[in-house]
């Protein structure tokens, strides 16, 4: 069996190459000229970009008393967060008991519930996120992928309860020299050793 040659292989691959035009192309009749087609142009509109509708509104449960005395607790309002973000928590406008979240051109529904830790959850109702309300800060969570969305939301009550908290630091020095004590190891540094 011969083998191909250099030549015979490239022009093989040039064939190759060739072939998906050749098959586009109709066969010229004999006398008749092709007609060349008018080639597009762009216009100089841009395409207008359709926005997706809106994902449909959950179905929301009558709230019970727990959650109805949960949601008087959320504080409503706008909340500095790190990076310069912001949040803005309000009231369900239709369906009492439930919360929305603002942030980023999206607007979650969210169940408030009290944890037995103190800590105010709000919970979407569609189970990705997750606001953790605490004393100094709050914090937005995505629940699917286990990451912070956000950080050190603060509420502008929250910042007055900081406030108090450092001003009693201030005036009972005892209390935190306690603290530290309970939290700490148990073990004072002692300079010169």
């Amino acid at each position: 069996m011969p083998y191909p040659t250099l030549r015979g292989c490239a022009a093989a691959l040039i064939l190759c190459a060739a072939l998906p035009a050749l098959a586009q192309t109709p066969p010229a009749k004999a006398g008749v000229k092709p007609v060349a087609k008018p080639i597009a142009k762009a216009s100089p509109k841009t395409p207008v970009k359709k926005t997706p509708a809106p994902p449909p509104e959950p179905v929301l449960t009558d709230a019970d008393e727990p959650q109805l005395a949960a949601a008087e607790r959320a504080y409503i309002g706008d909340y500095a967060c790190e990076f310069k973000e912001r949040v803005h928590i309000d009231k369900h406008p239709k369906v009492a008991g439930y919360i929305n979240v603002a942030w980023k051109k999206q607007v979650i529904t969210m169940k408030p519930v009290l944890s037995s830790t103190g800590a105010l959850r709000l919970e979407d109702v569609t189970g990705r996120t997750l606001m953790i309300q605490i004393a100094n800060k709050s914090m937005l969570l995505d629940t699917k992928i286990g990451q912070r969305l956000l950080d050190d939301c603060v509420h502008p009550e929250q910042e007055k309860l900081i406030a108090a908290a450092k001003a009693a630091k201030i005036a009972d020095p005892e209390a935190e020299a306690a603290e530290q004590a309970r939290s700490g190891l148990g073990i004072t540094p002692v300079a010169g050793k």
